[in-house]
Parts: C-alpha cells; sequence; structure tokens
C-alpha cells in the first residue's frame, strides 16, 4: 500500500445469513482525506464503518487500516460516572502531560470550562463535542464518524459540522463518515460514495469550492446527482424565459436542462427503486 494511503478496502465482502451487505467493495482513503459515504438505511454503511474500527469482521477481501484510529458514534457514549475531562483522557496514561492534552483537547472543541462538569449537564451538542475531543486527543490516523451528527438539532448540527470540519483540517486525520445527509456529506467531504446493493456505485470528487453553499448551482446539481444514484428523483430547476408576446399572450417559464455528468461506478448495480420528492430535503 502506497505510503499516501491511510485506508485501502479490496473485494470487502460481509455477509449476514444469505446476503451480502458488502459485496467486493474497493475504497482507498489518502491520508488527511474527509470522504463522506452516503447510503440508505440497511445498505451496510455502519457494517463497513465497524470493520474498518475492528468492531465487525469481513468474510472476504482485503482491509488495511492504520493502527490508531478512533471512532465518535451517534450518541456521545460519556461515562456518567467521570467528569468531563476524565472522559476524554479515558483510558490514557494518568499524569500531567495527559491532563495538558486533554485540555487542550477541549479547548479546540470550546468546553475548556466544563473540564469538571457531570456528562448528565451538558446539552446533546456538547456531549457530542466532548465525544470528538475524547477522538481527537488519541491523535488519529483515521477518524470514522458514525451519523455523529444525526441527534442534534439543525442549528446545532451546522455548528458542529463546522467544528468538525475545521479540526479535521487542523489534524489531518484521514475521515470516513456514515451519514444520510446529502448535504452534509457534501459541505464537509473531499469526495462523497454511495453504498448500494453491496457495491460503491459512486465515488465523485466534490468539486465546489469553498465555503460550500447550498445555493450555489454547482452543490445543487452535485446534490441531485447523488439523489438520484440513492433513488430519489428530484425536479429540475425551473427558469422563467424572457420572450416577446403580443398583449394579452402569457409567457411561460421552462425548465433550464443541463445534462448531468455521469458519476463514476466502482461496480455494476441494480438500479435502485426511484422515489420522487418536491422538497428541498437532502436527509435520505
Amino acid at each position: 500500500m502506497s505510503a499516501d494511503i491511510a485506508v485501502h478496502l479490496a473485494g470487502l465482502r460481509r455477509v449476514f445469513g444469505p446476503r451480502a451487505v458488502l459485496d467486493g467493495v474497493d475504497l482507498d482513503i489518502a491520508r488527511g482525506e474527509f470522504v463522506a459515504l452516503l447510503g440508505a438505511s440497511g445498505t451496510g454503511k455502519t457494517t463497513l464503518l465497524r470493520i474498518l474500527g475492528a468492531l465487525d469482521r469481513c468474510d472476504g477481501g482485503m482491509v488495511l487500516v492504520p493502527e490508531a484510529r478512533t471512532i465518535v458514534f451517534q450518541e456521545p457514549r460519556l461515562v456518567p460516572s467521570k467528569r468531563v475531562l476524565a472522559n476524554v483522557v479515558v483510558g490514557l496514561p494518568r499524569g500531567r502531560a495527559t491532563r495538558e492534552i486533554g485540555l487542550r483537547a477541549l479547548t479546540e472543541v470550546g468546553l475548556e470550562g466544563h473540564a469538571q462538569a457531570w456528562p448528565a449537564t451538558l446539552s446533546g451538542g456538547e456531549a457530542q463535542r466532548v465525544a470528538l475531543a475524547r477522538a481527537l486527543v488519541r491523535e488519529p490516523e483515521l477518524l470514522l464518524l458514525d451519523e455523529p451528527f444525526a441527534a442534534l438539532d439543525a442549528l446545532t448540527r451546522m455548528r458542529m459540522q463546522d467544528l468538525v470540519g475545521e479540526l479535521c483540517r487542523v489534524h489531518r486525520p484521514a475521515v470516513l463518515l456514515v451519514t444520510h445527509d446529502v448535504e452534509e456529506a457534501i459541505r464537509l467531504a473531499d469526495r462523497v460514495a454511495v453504498l448500494r446493493d453491496g457495491n460503491l456505485v459512486t465515488d465523485e470528487i466534490v468539486a465546489v469550492d469553498r465555503p460550500r453553499d447550498p445555493t450555489d448551482p454547482a452543490f445543487a446539481a452535485l446534490r441531485r446527482r447523488l439523489l438520484a444514484d440513492l433513488g430519489v428523483r428530484t425536479p429540475e430547476p425551473q427558469a422563467s424565459a424572457e420572450v416577446s408576446a403580443a398583449p394579452g399572450a402569457s409567457v411561460d417559464s421552462v425548465p433550464c436542462v443541463s445534462p448531468a455528468s455521469p458519476a463514476s461506478s466502482a461496480s455494476p448495480a441494480s438500479p435502485a427503486p426511484s422515489v420522487t420528492v418536491s422538497s428541498s430535503s437532502g436527509v435520505i
């Protein structure tokens, strides 16, 4: 494996009974690269993440990952009987140096004043920031994020997305984010992959300028392509047409249709069931 590659999967398989949830997945993640993994419920996203985190086994293929890796789950999973700082450094050698490392991590996530607080006194967003600090003090080469913002309200979720993006730019681990939120994936990731029918049907670089704005046409076009790969049809944007008309004649808006470039396919897969949505939600 190249020194620039943090994660290498080749032909990864995971079988539950008669069903191959992961059926020959190939994926590389470079050091310092942020990859978001999308897919409907039950497609094997979390199974793949758990295999990378050594929480599950594979039934075939090759899995190469760095030794230093940590996971942030959907729930903070703090120890109720330990204060915040103790939760951050849990499992690390005791001593002044470890305490200083923990305090610096809390400062990075904006919780320097909560070191002696109990987990029960924290909000959901604060608890998830503690979990993020706990992951970062271990200086991981691979950071695995399993829908870490799913339980947060919309405003807190956006703040946490900004925080994670900034911390990843500073610490530069390889990152795999599992999410159902298409806009979240585009907002944070360098690449977005879509898992369907046991394989990656999309693996695309996010060519949208930062800071990423959902109203940017490139952002919206990528969002439509990813939703289509997930089996969700969205209406094409409408543009009003300026035409000369005789008095009393009506002027209709016409669809502005631009063909999307095809997403790269990792391996053939059967078409996903198609659903039409009319809202702007990018959560599947």
